[in-house]
């Protein structure tokens, strides 16, 4: 019997069955290309997993291209090839090639390489280790893991780098480098005040036209705008500046160029092999094989190479739908039911519940997001209550409705008032991020501000009250590059966004109105701390839809800065428009309108008195003017009316029994008098109580409206 060649010692046999388990979540430490020392040489040290293949070599510009030059052996008989090559240096280009079982030789990209060639070229490049990098995040990251991001202000700037803002086309193409764009993305989007930007098309892929969507290079951030180096100092740069990174990820799919993992050594090794699982109809990808522990493990050691290694905080899962169902963009007879008859992936089911409860289990404050278009239950519970255990999910319902209501001219806009109510009905069932997104500024759609109804004027005041709503509405925000401002133009990846357009009023406007939202939302924990509970939201009216007028409450735990929203989405002002509310006292205008633009007031607050009188099923109101397309944001306190009504419950007994000690001899002759009247006047106090407890359900009735 033949001894098993044992390799060079720095993959073992403990590696190589953790592998195969699915289990080896620092794989991407062993696998690749390193550079090493042996026998006192420095080189590089290469693996690949191909069980199919015949031979593999190492080909690159340190050996012209040649097949023969550096060959591999085989370890452990796994399917696992290595080989160590001295003299490289890092910046160097190469590939492996294979021979697959019929003979055919295929030049592959390195599936684990941290360092991919600029576009068009497509081969890997060679790197430090990426674990190497002096971070100076400390600070965020031990406050990161403190935090439960569900309880925390989310407000996500969605970004393409590529088209942001661009350079000298006749360097790079136009593409600017990490370094500048985190000095000015840090910059701005902390002025304007998102919490976070999540970043399309990091990991590498060769069509700028897929925007990052179709991967060949997962471990490699694209070198359009630098190395892998400039990227961690990319992120370091937005957490000093207390920015958040997230980054778009797609275990979906992947493409078919020849270079990349499409039948990787020969046979269908990363995708499933039988097409009507292994080939996606509408994208023209191949998917991955979610049953092969190997193919999980790439995937799942992936999630955690950008968490660890670069410090991400986040990942928003692409097409988690295409994922789930087997039949999802297939026709009958192009998909196969799993073994129960039915259309769900169970292994990818099983796929998620594994990655998600490896990331839950870190408790290191990351997130993880999922862009899920269907009603797919449970997306964001527990892997152990049946649920995927996502830590979001994208509202793709809410931002269907509220597109398709913001989109009709006011005088329709009563017939359609369901369209804003109904995610009110199950916002409870996920944590939900409400999403602006890439996708719903392209391909014809128009621009968030083309998209809205009217002449030029109106088109602006109508997204002011759009916007203002998302950020009333329960769920964290995200928000696409460009409709902050209201660009004109559909999104274009090719080109800059029309930063020129803030040399006019409206647009600056607009940019400041978002930027007074997003202050607000950080600085109300009201607006963030319940985002899935109902204790956190409260209707006033959701039925006036005559006047297509919004009213509701936002609170948190504490009821110290609870907040009325009041939204009129017609061009008909009201004099004196009346809103009901729960409690007597002040109410603090703190975003109003002023000649035309909204200003968020701070010290010079206007505050409305409660007026006594039922409106709205309330025991009080307010009336003040609305605007045509008028937000008002009032700010009061529920504290202090609380305390105030549990004072006076508890006061009048001690009060009844004061005045009963006061003459106690006369009392206690008159008893001797009237004992039947004594007896009754002695429970007094006990009635007053039951009245106060009264009183105080009527208040938490009320509240609960």
């Amino acid at each position: 019997m033949a001894e098993v060649n044992r390799g060079m010692g720095v993959i073992t046999e403990t590696d190589c069955y953790l592998f195969g388990q699915g289990t080896h979540y620092e794989i991407y430490k062993k696998l690749g290309a390193h550079p090493m020392t042996r026998d006192g040489v420095e080189g590089y040290y290469f693996a690949v997993w191909a069980p199919h293949a015949r031979a593999v070599s190492v080909v690159g510009e340190f050996n012209d291209w040649q097949a023969e030059a550096n060959p591999c052996a085989e370890i452990f008989e796994g399917g696992i090839w290595e080989c160590f090559i001295p003299g490289l240096k890092a910046g160097m280009l190469y590939k492996f090639l294979l021979k697959s079982a019929a003979g055919e030789l295929l030049y592959k990209a390195d599936p684990y390489a941290r360092g991919a060639e600029f576009r068009p070229g497509t081969a890997s490049q060679l790197t430090g280790e990426p674990w190497d990098y002096r971070w100076k995040d400390q600070a965020w990251m031990q406050q990161r893991a403190k935090q439960n991001p569900r309880q925390e202000a989310l407000s996500i700037y969605e970004c393409h780098l590529g088209s942001w803002r661009r350079g000298d086309e006749n360097e790079r193409d136009g593409f600017l480098s990490y370094e500048t764009l985190a000095r000015e993305l840090s910059a701005y989007v902390k002025d304007m005040g998102y919490t976070h930007v999540e970043l399309m098309g990091i990991a590498e892929y060769p069509f700028d036209g897929s925007w990052g969507y179709q991967v060949t290079g997962y471990y490699a951030p694209t070198s359009r705008y630098g190395s892998p180096a400039e990227f961690q100092a990319f992120v370091d740069t937005l957490h000093a500046a207390g920015i958040g990174v997230i980054l778009d990820w797609v275990p979906a799919h992947f493409p078919r160029d020849a270079f990349g993992l499409v039948d990787f050594d020969g046979q269908a090794l990363y995708e499933y092999a039988d097409p009507r699982k292994g080939e996606h109809p509408d994208w023209g990808t191949k998917v991955f094989d979610y049953g092969k522990t190997e193919v999980k493990n790439f995937l799942i050691a992936n999630a955690l190479y950008w968490i660890d290694e670069y410090h991400v905080d986040g990942l928003r899962v692409d097409a988690v739908a295409s994922m789930l169902y087997l039949d999802y963009g297939r026709q009958s007879g192009q998909w196969c039911p799993n073994k129960y008859g039915g259309n769900e992936n169970l292994e990818a089911i099983e796929f998620f519940k594994h990655l998600n409860s490896v990331i839950a289990g870190r408790k290191d404050g990351s997130m993880i997001i999922a862009e899920e278009s269907t009603a797919w239950p449970m997306v964001t519970h527990r892997p152990e209550d049946n649920g995927l255990g996502f830590t979001f999910k994208w509202n793709m319902g809410w931002m269907h409705d509220f597109l398709e209501y913001m989109k009709l001219d006011p005088y329709f806009r009563r017939d359609n008032h369901n369209k804003m109510t109904f995610g009110l009905t199950y916002f409870t069932s996920e944590n939900y991020v409400l999403v602006l997104s890439h996708d719903e500024v392209v391909h014809l759609k128009c621009s968030m501000i083309n998209k809205m109804p009217g002449i030029y004027e109106d088109k602006f005041s109508n997204l002011k009250c759009g916007y203002s709503y998302m950020i009333g509405h329960p769920g964290k925000k995200l928000l696409f590059m460009g409709q902050e401002f209201a660009q004109w133009h559909e999104w274009d990846e090719k080109v800059s966004l029309n930063w020129e357009l803030l040399n006019e009023a409206p647009h600056r406007d607009m940019q400041n109105f978002v930027r007074g939202l997003l202050q607000l939302y950080r600085s109300h924990p009201a607006l963030y701390r319940l985002d899935n509970d109902w204790q956190g939201f409260e209707w006033i009216n959701a039925n006036d839809a005559d006047r297509s007028i919004f009213s509701f409450l936002r609170r948190d735990e504490s009821r110290k800065k609870s907040l009325l929203f009041v939204i009129n989405f017609t061009p008909v002002a009201r004099e004196d428009y009346r809103v009901g509310v729960p409690h007597a006292g002040s109410y603090r205008l703190i975003l109003d309108e002023t000649e035309g633009l909204y200003t968020l007031r701070k010290k010079r607050a206007v505050s409305y008195r409660a007026k006594p009188g039922e409106c709205d099923q309330r025991p009080f109101y307010l009336e003040a003017p609305l605007p045509a397309y008028g937000v008002r944001i009032f700010e009061f306190d529920e504290t202090k009316k609380l305390a105030a009504k549990k004072t006076a419950v508890a006061k009048k007994p001690a009060a009844k029994k004061a005045a009963g000690t006061k003459k106690p001899a006369a009392k206690k002759a008159a008893g001797a008098k009237k004992p039947a009247s004594e007896k009754a006047a002695s429970k007094k106090p006990s009635a007053k109580k039951t009245q106060g407890s009264r009183s105080a359900s009527k208040k938490t009735a009320s509240s609960a409206e």
